[in-house]
């Protein structure tokens, strides 16, 4: 499971299009171009507590500055995930985080084919960021595709935890978080993303991911606005 020059050069081509610095800014950018093109939907309505929060992919090999195919974009919005995953566990909601990773060449599929580095599951980088490190009662699901509902007990967990929404965080916004968002659409469920606690390879395909997301399977909106339902439903 190593990688080769090419794809070594190929998975380096990050942007840090967004920081700490200028993540609220851009946040208010990206909200807005989402809401001046997509139709509201004030019907559907983030209820923190019929609501899991997913933390996708938070793992060294893309949120660590060490990682071999480290996403700049995520040192600005792990601490926004901090925040929900604080306001859930204050109030007792729900999480579940994800670890992609595989155990050898028998479970790479379709990745396998498309992607010369992959991650190995007993290898350092296969491991959630210290920041967002689950707790010992935490469900942590591990998947080998980008969708993180195929090959896992993830649906029967949340149906389970009677929760019908959830709120989509993590990593990649335009790879493993959308296609977790369609299939959980797909699923019945309503899917909420917060556009500064998910982060992409760079801002076009992150802006893309959220537009697109917004205009089929999923309501959009920022940190801030989910942490201000948790006081209003007290």
């Amino acid at each position: 499971m190593g990688i080769d020059d090419d794809a070594y050069t190929w998975i380096m081509k990050t942007d840090e299009y967004a920081n700490k610095e200028t993540l609220d800014e851009k946040a208010r950018q990206w909200l807005d171009a989402v809401r001046s093109s997509v139709a509201p939907r004030p019907h559907l309505q983030v209820d923190p507590k019929r609501c899991a929060l997913l933390v996708v992919d938070m793992l060294r090999y893309f949120a660590s500055p060490q990682g071999r195919c480290f996403l700049p974009a995520s040192v600005g919005v792990a601490p926004q995930i901090r925040s929900l995953l604080d306001a859930w566990r204050r109030n007792d909601g729900t999480v579940v985080f994800t670890r992609h990773c595989h155990e050898g060449e028998h479970d790479l599929g379709m990745l396998g084919r498309f992607f010369s580095d992959h991650i190995a599951s007993g290898e350092p980088d296969s491991q959630i960021i210290e920041m967002l490190k689950p707790l010992d009662d935490e469900q942590v699901i591990t998947k080998t595709t980008y969708d993180a509902f195929i090959g896992t007990n993830l649906e029967e967990y949340l149906k389970n935890e009677r929760v019908d929404q959830v709120l989509v965080t993590g990593v990649l916004t335009h790879m493993c978080c959308e296609t977790t968002a369609r299939s959980a659409f797909c699923r019945g469920f309503e899917v909420y993303v917060p556009v500064d606690a998910t982060a992409s390879s760079c801002e076009e395909r992150h802006l893309a991911s959220l537009m697109a997301m917004a205009d089929a399977v999923a309501v959009v909106m920022n940190t801030d606005e989910v942490l201000e339902l948790w006081k209003k439903n007290k």
